[in-house]
C-alpha cells in the first residue's frame, strides 16, 4: 500500500508517517519503480501500535523501548511492565495534579461575582497565589 492507503487505515497523517520513519519508530519502506514508498501489513500492525502507544501517552522513547520488545518475542517481558508501571504512576500523578487544579478553578469560579474587573474574583486570586486553598503546580 502507498502512504495515503497506510494514513487512511491507521487515521494517521502522511506526515505523522513521515516523522516515524526519520526518527526510526517506522522503518524506510520498499520503494516502487515509480518510487512510491510501498508499507506492507507489517508496517500496517507497527503503525497501529505506535498510534496506541502515544495514544495511551507512551513518550517516544518508551514506545521505542516497547517496540523493541515486540520485535524480540522471546525476550522477558518484565522491561514493558517497568515502562507501563512507570507510566501509570506518572499518569496517576498527572490524575492528582488535575484533580486539584479542577478544585480551585471551581472556587475561582464559583466566587466570580460578575460585575467590574476591578472587583473580579477570579482576577484577584489570578494575582495573588496565595488566595488559592489547594496547592497546584507554578509555572
Amino acid at each position: 500500500m502507498r502512504i495515503g492507503d497506510l494514513a487512511r487505515a491507521t487515521g494517521t497523517t502522511v506526515e505523522t508517517i513521515r516523522y516515524y520513519e526519520r526518527i526510526g519508530l517506522l522503518a524506510k519502506p520498499a520503494r516502487t519503480d515509480g518510487n512510491y514508498r510501498a508499507y506492507s501489513d507489517r508496517d500496517l500492525k507497527r503503525l497501529n501500535f505506535i498510534r496506541h502507544a502515544r495514544g495511551l501517552g507512551f513518550d517516544v522513547p518508551e514506545v521505542r523501548s516497547l517496540l523493541d520488545l515486540s520485535d524480540q518475542p522471546e525476550r522477558d517481558c518484565g522491561e514493558a511492565d517497568r515502562i507501563a508501571t512507570g507510566h501509570l504512576v506518572a499518569v496517576n500523578a498527572k490524575i492528582e495534579q488535575l484533580e486539584l487544579l479542577r478544585a480551585e478553578l471551581s472556587r475561582m469560579v464559583g466566587d466570580c461575582r460578575g460585575g467590574r474587573a476591578a472587583d473580579c474574583r477570579v482576577l484577584e486570586i489570578l494575582g495573588d497565589h496565595s488566595r488559592c486553598t489547594a496547592e497546584h503546580p507554578s509555572p
